[in-house]
């Protein structure tokens, strides 16, 4: 059985360790506030380039362009495909690394000609465990990121499609549906479905002029709104990244409050037990002196 001090020792530890999930909690809400800002400030813009392919589909719904499906009739894609997989760099941030690898080795099971393109380091050390061969990792951290980012990754994934080295990319993040749930998702990134760009009905305001052509025009604007779903997804992923760690402080820091009332009620049951034991000590020796006192009177 521990004593006094081992206890109080005990408690100390705990209290340091409270401190520090405390911290890291704050630490990530604050994250999360940022990055959320800066996803937010950057979305108008690539709205406004979605907005731009839609008004191409309208203006010539046959279009062609690298980026999208075959035209109907046409034989399907097949081929080795591209994989970004988006992870942390760090743990303590409950399943989250777990459900982005377990996607991705998903995946790999339906499609074993994968290529993996992995952003964090806690993607690149499961893979390495697994002994999974990873075409490209970004090296810089997941914890930071950048539209800049965004747009290496996007040029490193596209050259690889436009080259035909792989036939279709998709992309693999955890997306934060509110501030209680997130789960991973694999989106298809390239080619696009002509669909997601049409469908609304023919605009007869729509009196522009595009230089040199659609298809020139369409292939232009196409990797920067790539790069923006990219830099989503980052923002995205980092944003479920902070919120699971701070869901998970936030436990750790519930479970230490608990762990300390305990301690606490054990160390003061030892202290009373402690105390009692050394009154009964003193009024026993008390006693022996009165009784001796007694017997050297008589």
């Amino acid at each position: 059985m521990p004593n006094a001090k081992e206890i109080r020792n005990r408690i100390n530890s705990v209290r340091d360790t409270r401190k520090i999930t405390s911290a890291m909690y704050m630490i990530s809400s604050t994250k999360l506030r940022k990055a959320k800002h800066e996803l937010d400030a950057a979305r108008p813009y690539f709205d406004a380039i979605r907005t731009e392919i839609k008004r191409v589909f309208r203006i010539d719904t046959d279009v062609t362009s690298p980026y999208f499906y075959p035209a109907k009739g046409e034989e399907p894609l097949h081929g080795t495909y591209a994989c970004l997989v988006i992870t942390a760099d760090k743990g303590l941030a409950g399943a989250y690394n777990h459900n982005v690898t377990k996607e991705a080795l998903a995946m790999l099971e339906e499609h074993p000609d994968t290529k993996l393109y992995v952003v964090g380091e806690c993607g690149r050390q499961f893979f390495a465990q697994k002994h999974i061969p990873i075409e490209q990792s970004f090296l810089y951290p997941a914890k930071d990121p950048s539209l800049r980012r965004a747009r290496d990754i996007t040029g490193t994934l596209l050259e690889k499609f436009v080259s035909k080295e792989v036939e279709k990319i998709y992309i693999i993040y955890t997306d934060m549906k509110n501030g209680l749930t997130a789960e991973p998702v694999r989106f298809r990134l390239l080619p696009f479905h002509r669909e997601q760009f049409t469908g609304e009905e023919r605009s007869t305001t729509d009196k522009f002029e595009f230089a040199p052509s659609l298809g020139k025009v369409l292939d232009s604007i196409i990797p920067s709104y790539i790069s923006g779903f990219v830099f989503s997804a980052l923002v995205d992923s980092f944003c479920s990244e902070q919120n699971a760690r701070m869901t998970a402080m936030d436990s750790a820091s519930r479970n230490a409050d608990k762990m300390l009332s305990e301690l606490n009620t054990y160390y003061n049951r030892i202290r009373q037990s402690a105390i009692t034991q050394e009154i009964t000590e003193i009024s026993a020796g008390a006693r022996a002196q009165k009784t001796k006192k007694g017997k050297e009177t008589d």
